[in-house]
Formats: structure tokens, C-alpha cells, sequence
């Protein structure tokens, strides 16, 4: 498994070596005891902070929840009775980008050192650190719905835990074909960049939409509607990676995912090697 640095963007002091601790069995049901603590920006001009709080209210119903700064996850982030909610600054180990992500993580306390040894029941990609917050903020109810999903679906299904999760997901791929496809134009690469392009390789259901259409999508649970959340550069000529995951705007479960790096022959959006796999599966 593939090392990671990550810097929690609350702090930009603290900064650690991160792989991915898999949580055991006893860990995943430890969670379900536990009080998650949702970790706000320092920063009070950001808007993720009073988003969160609106999504909290919305969609956490697995434990009770509450709300701290970065001072207070410090004092408490080594307490078992406690998970956390929390955004960091990823990159990845040898790679020569030196790119940096967003990832939302929900991981536990404990009487651990280092943020690495935190057994990570989920985490899912934000955005670029560079982007704006506008190019996630609106997807943020959806991704916070998938990570309880996902801690409710490892709970009852261990056996996923130690298998490729992502895998799982990608199961699911068969079921987009009977829903509406939501993409953003400028999410998509030049190739797939207009309906008659896409129709050539993908010949299900899509439509070529705003971000008001997703988030009402989502706000609405529409059982219909699959949307694509991309996680690329965002034209700022970083060549690394771009994810692609294709999500349920109702039930929150991934449906495709992927990544590519970023290049001349694979810019950043989904391709149209993308739309062929949906399509064949």
C-alpha cells in the first residue's frame, strides 16, 4: 500500500508520515461507542466550517456528534471514547508533483503517537489543496453521507476490510446504466467535451449539468440521479493525479472509482476510456 504524507490543514505545523491504518473488527465496533468530534478550520472566513455543521445536522445519525477546534482535537485525540471528523493535507510518497490533496477522514482515538497509527474507518478525496472550496463545498453533505455509509457497511461486512474495498465499490458499476449520469461540462475531457461525443461511447442515460443540479440532486436523495465527483487541478497546470468517482446522489455509495495521472493524452476530467468502462460493464 502506497505511503502518504499528511498535513492536517487546521495546523499547518503538524506535519506526518501516513499510511493507512486499517481498523480491525474490535476497532470498527469500538466506533459505534464512541463520540465523534467534527474538527473546524482555524481559519473563521472558511466556509466549510458552517457547511459542516448544516451536514452534521442533516445526515449523522451513527453516534452523537460534537464540534472542536484543532486545540481541543490535540487534548482529546488519544481518548478511546472518542472518533474524530477531520480534513488533512495530503501527498504522496515518491511522487515528483509534490501535489497536495484534500481528504476528509473519520478515524479513531487512542493512545496512539503519530496521526498514522489512528485506525481510519473511512477517508475520501475533497479536492486539490490549491482549489477553491466551491469546487467541493457543494458535494460536501453527499461525502459525508458515504463515509457513514461505508462505516455501517464495514461493520456488517469484515470480510471488506481486508479485501480491495475499492473493488467493492466497483461492483456497483453495472447498476449506473439505469440511472441519469450527471456530469459538469468542464469536468470533462476534450474528447467527451460535448453530448454527441459522449454518445458515441456511452449510450446510457446522462445529462450535462450545473453544481445547483447536483446539490439539488443530493438535498433531494434522488434515486435516479448518479453524479461524477472529479478531484483534479482545477487549471492549475499540476500534473498528478485526477480521481473519478461516480456517486449515488440518494443512497451515497460509489458506483466507479478510478484515477489517472495527469497528462497531455490524459488531461484532467473524466476520459473517454471512462464512459467505455461504464458502459461495458
Amino acid at each position: 500500500m502506497k505511503k502518504v504524507l499528511v498535513v492536517l490543514i487546521v495546523s499547518m505545523n503538524l506535519i506526518v508520515a501516513r499510511s493507512q491504518t486499517v481498523p480491525s473488527q474490535e476497532d470498527i465496533q469500538s466506533f459505534f461507542n464512541t463520540k465523534t468530534m467534527v474538527v473546524l478550520l482555524d481559519n473563521p472566513l472558511r466556509e466549510y466550517n458552517s457547511v459542516i455543521k448544516e451536514v452534521m445536522e442533516q445526515e449523522w445519525n451513527i453516534t452523537d456528534y460534537e464540534f472542536i477546534d484543532f486545540e481541543q482535537y490535540e487534548a482529546l485525540r488519544k481518548d478511546p471514547k472518542y472518533s474524530f471528523l477531520y480534513m488533512t493535507e495530503v501527498g504522496f510518497e515518491n511522487d515528483n508533483t509534490d501535489a497536495r490533496y484534500r481528504f476528509l477522514h473519520l478515524s479513531l482515538g487512542g493512545d496512539y503517537f503519530r496521526i498514522n497509527e489512528m485506525p481510519d474507518i473511512a477517508s475520501v478525496p475533497l479536492s486539490y489543496h490549491s482549489v477553491e472550496e466551491d469546487n467541493y463545498i457543494y458535494k460536501l453533505a453527499i461525502l459525508v453521507r458515504f463515509i457513514q455509509q461505508h462505516a455501517l457497511l464495514i461493520r456488517d461486512n469484515p470480510k471488506i476490510v481486508s479485501a480491495n474495498v475499492l473493488q467493492h465499490y466497483n461492483d456497483n458499476i453495472q447498476d449506473i446504466k439505469g440511472k441519469t449520469l450527471y456530469l459538469l461540462e468542464d469536468e470533462l475531457a476534450p474528447e467527451v467535451n460535448s453530448t454527441a461525443r459522449i454518445k458515441k461511447v456511452y449510450p446510457y442515460k446522462f445529462r450535462i449539468v450545473t453544481k445547483d443540479d447536483i446539490e439539488e440532486a443530493i438535498a433531494d436523495r434522488d434515486e435516479n440521479v448518479v453524479f461524477l465527483h472529479k478531484v483534479g487541478p482545477e487549471g492549475t497546470k499540476q500534473n498528478a493525479r485526477c480521481y473519478k468517482v461516480i456517486i449515488g446522489a440518494a443512497d451515497a455509495k460509489f458506483y466507479y472509482f478510478d484515477y489517472h495521472k495527469i497528462s497531455d493524452k490524459s488531461p484532467d476530467g473524466i476520459l473517454e476510456k471512462d464512459f467505455k468502462k461504464m458502459a461495458k460493464k
